[in-house]
């Protein structure tokens, strides 16, 4: 696909010779699930409970019915949440040659825009109504406005003047010559980066190097038929896909059970309903679940087979109350949609699981830790991690120039983590190099928010900084030099002023400052810049 960094073939040749890539397309992979596990179940939600058989079945008429409006090499925005519908759409789309975007429900006009604007897209999936009752197809209508290239709008529920997606899916009619999935080689869709730089970069999979990270996680994982995986992270997450994830569950012959409510009431309900085994959470999450468990005396935690918990670093007293508390067979991740994954394995002692974020999926991911002049640190000491194998990407989706910098000549990602390696090659994760708020999982580039507060008329100056929290890791506050007038003095009114505007000018609810202190004078550095570690200690607080 152009726009696309592709791996040197002699790394290509070699992953093919180890059998890491098997030249097997994610449209194959579905197939050979549902011939193998036909009356497993494999999609469980509020309306639906699909079998192998049937998942692809309805795979089929979905890409049947979509045959007319798209062709092979069309890309689509996938905006959708927690419903049988998602999975379906994904493999329906790239059973047609479409390439999927992996959006996010939490994504607003700010973030879609930018994907359609970068990749040319044709065609929006998404719901009527979202949380919040936030309206799908006014955005719709704002981005086709803007982007005269995005002809389809495909809507579930009310679609008003947009195509009606249900009505479509209800289809029962199969043309399997409109299929035409892309060779292994190629790319499949283009997941998100956490967006350090602004608005999310684009990181294009192919379907090679994808399959293998999802069928090497799964081993890891230990997932077979038997599996029911909970899924109340957003699905389109690449946590949620692949580490293990849905696409794991479906390699093994397993089942995904989808919940849009994380919230514990919820999601035990669930587990109870469906002898759910495995479950996903960020570190968020995992609080308000021991919680409700130790207030309900509520064993089911000890129950799950194994509970995952990754996307954010994982307090170590958290992890440790999990195991010596609450009997839980915690497995930590941590990894990046654009390749490198780590997991703490099962036959791992309660420090290794407790103290590290575990070790990389594969013999031939190569790990460096560099100081700032790129030379490697002394064993044990916290550096830059660099990495590149069989499923981290050479370049992100038309970016050249950002490449230059992410990627070093020889192919080598630059994750933007700190890290250490331990003698037993377990990698311990200690922060973030780059300019990003973590909060609870969800990554705020400071500079999008920056730039976006200071088009506001009465905003002369501002900074966005992490502040810790208890429950998310980190939340964000932005420090603001305001042109005041008579009629402003109440800071409360201007801090709501601001939410409004952002929320008005389609920024992701996440990363709206969850703090807003208004300030006079800002501290520089030595070099001319603002000065974020002085304003953090304004807080009274200290950086992570």
């Amino acid at each position: 696909m152009l726009g696309c960094v592709a791996y040197p073939e002699e790394f290509a040749e070699k992953y093919r010779a180890l059998g890491y890539w098997k030249g097997q397309n994610l449209s194959e992979f579905l197939t050979a699930s549902a011939q193998q596990y036909p009356t497993n179940l494999a999609v469980i939600d509020q309306q639906y409970t699909l079998n192998y058989q049937d998942f692809e079945t309805w795979v089929n008429r979905t890409a049947s019915a979509l045959a007319p409006y798209l062709q092979a090499g069309d890309k689509a925005v996938l905006q959708l949440p927690n419903r049988a519908e998602f999975y379906v759409l994904f493999f329906a789309l790239i059973r047609l040659g479409v390439v999927p975007i992996m959006a996010l429900s939490a994504h607003r006009y700010n973030e879609i825009q930018s994907f359609v604007a970068q990749t040319q897209a044709n065609a929006y999936f998404a719901t009527d109504f979202g949380a919040q009752r936030f309206d799908y197809r006014q955005l719709a209508e704002q981005v086709k406005h803007r982007h005269s290239c995005l002809e389809q709008v495909f809507i579930l529920g009310e679609a008003q003047a947009h195509h009606d997606l249900a009505a479509l899916m209800q289809n029962t009619t199969v043309n399997a010559q409109c299929f035409a999935a892309s060779p292994a080689s190629e790319v499949v869709f283009l997941q998100l980066s956490g967006g350090s730089t602004g608005t999310p970069k684009l990181i294009p999979r192919t379907h090679d190097d994808y399959l293998y990270s999802v069928r090497e996680s799964a081993h890891i994982c230990r997932l077979d038929s038997r599996s029911r995986l909970l899924m109340v992270l957003p699905a389109a997450h690449n946590f949620s896909m692949s580490s293990a994830g849905a696409l794991g569950i479906f390699y093994a012959g397993g089942a995904v059970v989808l919940g849009q409510d994380p919230s514990p009431e919820a999601a035990f309900a669930l587990i109870k309903q469906h002898q759910v085994t495995d479950a996903c959470l960020v570190p968020a999450l995992v609080r308000p679940w021991m919680d409700y468990a130790a207030q309900q005396q509520e064993p089911i935690l000890s129950q799950l087979r194994c509970l995952q918990v990754g996307g954010a670093r994982l307090p170590n007293a958290v992890a440790a109350r999990l195991i010596h508390e609450f009997d839980v067979k915690l497995q930590q991740v941590f990894g990046m949609a654009e390749g490198l994954v780590n997991y703490t394995r099962f036959d791992m002692t309660a420090e290794q699981i407790i103290s590290t974020q575990g070790t990389k999926i594969s013999e031939h991911d190569e790990i460096l830790v560099l100081d700032e002049q790129d030379q490697p640190v002394a064993e044990g000491e916290v550096g830059h991690l660099l990495t590149r194998g069989p499923y981290t990407i050479r370049g992100y989706y038309q970016a050249p120039e950002h490449n230059q910098t992410a990627f070093t000549p020889d192919g080598f990602y630059r994750t933007g983590d700190l890290v250490r390696l331990r003698e037993d090659g377990c990698i311990v994760v200690e922060g973030r190099a780059k300019e990003q708020i973590n909060r609870g999982g969800e990554k705020i580039a400071t500079e999008e928010v920056e730039q976006i507060l200071v088009t506001h008329p009465q905003v002369r100056l501002v900074a966005l900084v992490a502040m810790p929290d208890d429950m998310l890791g980190e939340k964000s506050c932005a420090f603001v030099a305001w042109q005041c007038d008579e009629h402003d003095a109440n800071v409360t009114r201007r801090a709501m002023q601001l939410r409004q505007y952002l929320k008005d000018y389609g920024l992701a609810a996440y990363k709206i400052p969850d703090r807003i202190e208004f300030i006079d004078h800002f501290p520089y550095t030595a070099f001319g810049k603002i000065d974020k570690k002085s304003l953090r200690k304004q807080l009274d607080i200290t950086p992570a």
